[in-house]
């Protein structure tokens, strides 16, 4: 009954009965053969916290005198750890969600019949910023620079946390005519042509409460509606491909550029999705009009503009 006592003494209320009845049937087993055996060690100092995002990991040092294979067991294991049974590794890597104090972990090591079991300890997973490691937000599009008025525009931002937090997002200087999704980053609206003019210093943000990063300040420029009757039919074939080669899986969508020189392409009409490859831009006035086009992603990186062509309008 000694060893019982000690198991007691030593894991506390929910390893204790795990514990009695194995070291039950290792005396049993040992009676019967009638031969007394060395028991097993361990040792080790597991870490006694971990940063929301980063990975946790502790191997015990433990033997076996008599070379008997070693077997692992922790008791009140927080969901976001594993065990390696065999070598006793306890690793994982906790959520923003989870962090909390994790209190009476016990990890025991078998082999022939026989136990031993490392001191009681607990695991405070920390929000990041007192932690071994800063949480960090990264932010990232290339919102279109103009639109005419009367036309859609739309520019969604890409956001991600290291720590796994929601991002959140917010604008400064949000044109009149637009609308912001503080859950997605979506900037989007249609100027009418009494909204003509240039936007200056627009600001989209991320941030998980923590750690915040921004975009470079841009503007947008709302040019005036045509006031012709003539009018241009565009079309074109969605990519397949990224200029590297690679298939594209995240294709946004096309931007129609055009204006009366080859070299400022002034009017942007944006197409999102692939499901129209024809548009027709009309109230053209007479002249010669040159068009140009690229294509962006859902992340708002835009692709490099497309050979310029060009239309006479009489």
């Amino acid at each position: 009954m000694k060893d019982l006592r000690i198991c007691r003494q030593a894991n506390g209320r929910v390893w204790a009965r795990a514990v009695l009845a194995l070291v039950l049937i290792g005396g049993a087993a040992l009676g019967k053969v009638g031969t007394a055996h060395a028991t097993p060690t361990i040792s080790g100092s597991p870490a006694s916290t971990v940063a929301a995002g980063s990975t946790y990991s502790f191997t015990p040092n433990a033997q076996d005198p008599n070379g008997h294979t070693l077997s692992f067991f922790v008791a009140n294991r927080p969901s976001w750890l594993s065990l390696n049974s065999s070598t006793g590794t306890l690793s994982g890597t906790p959520t923003a969600a989870q962090v909390g104090r994790y209190p009476d972990l016990v990890m025991a090591v078998y082999a022939g019949g026989q136990s031993a079991i490392l001191p009681a300890f607990s695991i405070t997973v920390t929000s990041g910023s007192g932690g071994g490691s800063t949480p960090t937000v990264k932010i990232s599009g290339s919102p279109a620079s103009s639109v005419s008025a009367g036309s859609s525009y739309s520019f969604q931002p890409s956001a991600t946390d290291s720590a796994g937090r929601t991002v959140s997002f917010s604008v400064q200087n949000k044109p009149s005519w637009s609308n912001f999704s503080i859950s997605t980053g979506l900037l989007s609206g249609t100027p009418s042509s009494s909204q003509t003019g240039t936007y200056s210093n627009i600001v989209i943000s991320a941030s998980d409460g923590q750690a915040s990063s921004a975009l470079a300040p841009f503007s947008i420029t709302v040019n005036g509606q045509s006031s012709g009757t003539g009018s241009a039919t565009l079309s074109w074939v969605p990519p397949s491909t990224n200029t590297n080669g690679s298939t594209l899986t995240n294709f946004g969508g096309v931007r129609l550029y055009y204006g009366t020189s080859s070299s400022n392409l002034n009017h942007m009409v944006q197409i999102a999705g692939s499901g129209t490859t024809t548009y027709t831009i009309s109230g053209l006035a007479a002249g010669t009009w040159y068009f140009g086009a690229t294509a962006y992603n859902t992340a708002g990186i835009e692709s490099a503009m497309s050979q310029v062509d060009n239309k006479s309008v009489l």
